[in-house]
């Protein structure tokens, strides 16, 4: 830890928003905590966000009100942000900074890690295997989570994005590994009522017990909000790679976190980009998705899931856009389904998990996955497209088959997508539903999947077409 230097800046020499500028610097790094002492005597935490030619720009913490260009003092620390971390974390409810919110003790550390991490060797990455059942039936059965993976969830306002959150955080888990599996819960930018939501959502079921929970308020400064979830992934990398535990992060909302960014970039004057967001939007999305992965000689593996809220349930704003670039896939949850009343209203037609074909079959979920799954797509596509044809030319120009597939349609998404709030359904409970919604077709409407596929599923009696 490099020494606390003893210089003390009186040289101050504007407040802007919630920055200072600091003249007449000498030696100050990128990233370095500041020590701020205000007019008052109260102490005051800030980091550096530029500095170069003799002058700093810091970014205070607790906001900048009641500062004094003349009478304030900084003093600049020599060190970037650390987090205390050791698996004691689990189980906490700490702030945006990682504080402890929860009334319990101060965080004990086996370690104090830069919340920035550090890069990975590309070599040293391993290619993501191996599923993460979150016990939702549209995830699992169709587009599978993968260890190592980042696959964002695509929401909008209003839609149930937290509710969907809750609910992995309480139900996923790893098949046979219960006691590996980890969960980081980092949110952005939520109400109190939102955070009061999460945490007797996790206490209620004992899902807190494997869980480190992140909050950060609306009402709590932007800086913090752009700490959160550096923070909880430092978490995450310390519970993987130093404690072998398979961590799940979950991130909410990447949106909140987003207009912080912005918000901070424009007291920066700097120049802006697409929609008044920072041109390095990109560059900072990416030093967050990209700490996700898995190491060779490393047991543990950080997979995330960052959820954002489309501004306007638009897929072309800036931050679901860039998001897409970086991550491997998507899930939609759509405002459609979440009308008729289906929960979790998550769209299996525009959601696409890229890495889904590494984390099933046989050995990890069942050796009928692929084909099921591509069964199912196929016949809930069919389905759509006639329930589109409808509106047309209404039901009775349809065929016998494609009534069927009409039917199929709505029997999927009331049946295998929708399910309750503690419904927690396993890759077996899963598959089986697939086959038996797809009972209501003959073997020679199932073209994607082998005739030995489904002779086993009808031996076993979860496909039953006569």
């Amino acid at each position: 830890m490099t020494k606390e230097s003893s210089i003390v800046y009186r040289t101050v020499s504007d407040v802007r928003g919630p920055l200072l500028i600091v003249k007449h610097t000498h030696n100050v790094g990128y990233n370095e905590v500041v020590k701020i002492r205000s007019p008052s005597g109260e102490m005051l935490t800030g980091t550096v966000l530029e500095t170069g030619r003799g002058k700093a720009v810091i970014q205070v913490f607790e906001g900048t009100r009641g500062l004094d260009a003349d009478k304030t003092a900084v003093r600049f620390t020599g060190d970037t942000l650390k987090l205390p971390v050791s698996t004691e974390i689990l189980g906490r409810v700490l702030d945006g900074s990682g504080n402890p919110l929860d009334k319990g003790p101060p965080l004990t550390a086996e370690d104090h890690r830069d919340i920035n991490g550090s890069p990975i060797n590309p070599y040293a990455r391993q290619y993501p295997r191996q599923p993460i059942q979150t016990g939702l039936s549209v995830i699992d059965g169709l587009n599978t989570l993968v260890r190592g993976q980042k696959l964002p969830i695509f929401s909008g306002s209003g839609l149930p994005h937290n509710r969907i959150a809750a609910q992995i955080v309480r139900q996923a888990e790893i098949p046979g590994e219960k006691s590996d599996f980890a969960i980081v819960f980092a949110a952005m930018g939520i109400t109190a009522t939102e955070a009061q939501f999460f945490m007797n959502s996790f206490e209620e079921t004992g899902a807190l017990e494997h869980t480190a929970l992140f909050l950060n308020l609306a009402n709590d400064p932007a800086i913090e909000r752009i700490i959160t979830p550096r923070a909880a992934l430092t978490a995450a990398e310390y519970l993987a790679y130093e404690a072998d535990l398979h961590v799940l992060v979950i991130l909410t909302d990447m949106t909140n976190y987003a207009e912080a960014l912005r918000e901070i970039s424009a007291a920066r004057s700097e120049v802006p980009g697409r929609r008044g967001y920072p041109c390095y939007l990109y560059t900072d999305f990416s030093m967050i998705y990209e700490r996700a992965g898995r190491i060779r000689g490393r047991k543990g593996t950080v997979t995330q899931m960052p959820i954002l809220s489309m501004p306007q349930d638009d897929m072309t704003h800036p931050i679901p856009d860039l998001s897409g670039y970086i991550t491997e896939g998507q899930m939609i949850v759509a405002r459609d389904l979440h009308r008729r009343g289906i929960y979790p209203p998550i769209d299996p037609g525009p959601s696409l998990s890229r890495l889904m074909k590494e984390g099933i079959g046989k050995g990890m979920t069942r050796f009928d996955h692929k084909e099921l799954q591509a069964q199912l797509y196929y016949g809930y596509s069919e389905g759509r497209d006639f329930r589109d044809l409808v509106t047309v030319v209404g039901a009775e120009a349809l065929t016998d088959r494609d009534q069927k597939y009409l039917a199929f349609a709505d029997r999927f998404e009331q049946e295998f997508i929708n399910q309750g709030d503690h419904e927690n359904r396993s890759f077996e409970e899963t598959l089986d539903l697939g086959w038996n919604l797809l009972s209501e077709f003959p073997e020679r409407e199932l073209k994607r999947c082998d005739t030995k596929t489904i002779g086993w599923a009808r031996e076993r009696g979860v496909y039953a077409y006569s």
